[in-house]
């Protein structure tokens, strides 16, 4: 991170005395959320063999019991033969559906409400654990990253099964009492890499030279998860300009792009946005709308119609990719955060690393304790607390 980036992270510092926008409900189809605060989903890696246990359902409780609207738990895994890149990352089909129910009984009892983050890996490996799946890793183009091979290009059959795994798991979440769904289609995995040129070079009709026709596959998931849990049950979906294999990856550089990449989307059954940035508070077009423009969410509602979630480095003063190189970080005020959701830039925030070590952080802003605000350290991932 430049110099300059440092300096724009701590002119949020300055508390504010009242984060009431944070505060309004809003009802979402069949989902009533008590106010505009998610918690992000976060990779924690306690699920042993993949199964949840008493630990997850008491780290999740306390976040919705802690002012948390809605939690989004972090990935879980589709039922497909390699679909993590770690061993302990919670799966989301067979018998590890069952230790999710006290999960969900206990955000609701805290007065939250809950969605899965339904997830494949693709070609992705884990940057912490040194750990192969058995089964062959498997994505659009047997790519990690362009000219980056591993795996094994998907065929039209393993593209309908894990379409199929999409929907299962989607309909599992239903039934299971969850409020909503999540996919993730972002930060280059399987989804975001059929997104990705540089990961999607199939010439059949799941690829193609334009962002439209890349995004068939995600268009399909979507299209089936619909017909799976019907029209009233909230479809999140999770996508990004930038992945992990290239954090200046732009998979769309103009509105129009951006329209021609959601639009078909949302009209596919998308209720949600969840648009990832690493830095909420930038613009996504400064050439067009200036330094003080619209973010990435706040593009993707003005051209889709969606709602749409924020995301990135917020209520800390340091990037979350720094976490990969051990940062801490302090906390930071949320002056910038309330002015964008006044202007009714995007519908709701999410918070990553400031609720991993501060359950209470919903509670804290909505009663301006912001001196109690909790520093980040990559030691909190340790442990799931």
């Amino acid at each position: 991170m430049s110099p300059a980036d440092d300096t724009a992270l701590q002119q949020d510092q300055q508390p504010v005395t009242s984060a009431e926008v944070l505060f309004q409900p809003l009802r979402i189809k069949s989902m009533d959320l008590p106010n505009r605060i998610v918690m992000a989903p976060m990779t924690r890696g306690f699920a042993m063999d993949g199964f949840v246990g008493p630990g997850h359902v008491d780290y999740y409780r306390r976040r919705a019991a802690g002012g948390t609207g809605l939690v989004i738990t972090e990935g879980v895994v589709v039922d497909r033969p390699a679909s993590r890149n770690e061993p302990n990352v919670p799966l989301f089909h067979g018998a590890a559906l069952h230790g999710w129910t006290p999960v969900v009984d206990a955000v609701h009892a805290a007065g939250g409400r809950i969605a899965p983050q339904i997830w494949h890996t693709g070609a992705v490996q884990s940057k912490t654990v040194d750990w192969q799946p058995d089964a062959p890793v498997e994505s659009p183009s047997a790519l990690i990253a362009p000219d980056a091979p591993r795996g094994g290009v998907m065929t039209e059959e393993d593209i309908a099964d894990t379409v199929a795994a999409f929907a299962r798991a989607a309909a599992d979440a239903q039934r299971l009492g969850f409020d909503c769904v999540e996919v993730h289609g972002a930060h280059g995995y399987l989804v975001d890499q059929f997104f990705w040129n540089g990961t999607n070079l199939r010439d059949d009709g799941w690829g193609g030279p334009t962002l439209a026709e890349r995004s068939r596959f995600a268009a399909e998931v979507v299209r089936q998860i619909r017909a799976a849990v019907g029209e009233d049950f909230p479809l999140i979906l999770r996508v990004s300009q930038w992945k992990q294999q290239d954090y200046r990856a732009r998979l769309a550089p103009s509105p129009d792009e951006v329209e021609d990449w959601l639009g078909p989307l949302v009209a596919a059954g998308v209720d949600v946005l969840h648009c990832s940035q690493r830095r909420f508070w930038e613009p996504e077009f400064p050439d067009i709308d200036g330094t003080q423009g619209l973010n990435f969410a706040g593009w993707a509602r003005k051209l889709t119609g969606a709602w749409t979630i924020s995301v990135g480095s917020v209520g800390l003063n340091g990037d979350f990719l720094k976490v990969f190189d051990g940062a801490m970080a302090q906390p930071a005020g949320i002056e910038r955060l309330i002015s964008r959701m006044e202007r009714d830039e995007f519908d709701l925030i999410a918070i990553g690393r400031a609720l991993i070590v501060d359950p209470q952080w919903a509670d804290k802003a909505r009663e301006g304790r912001f001196d109690e605000m909790v520093p980040f350290t990559p030691d909190a991932l340790g442990v799931l607390a």
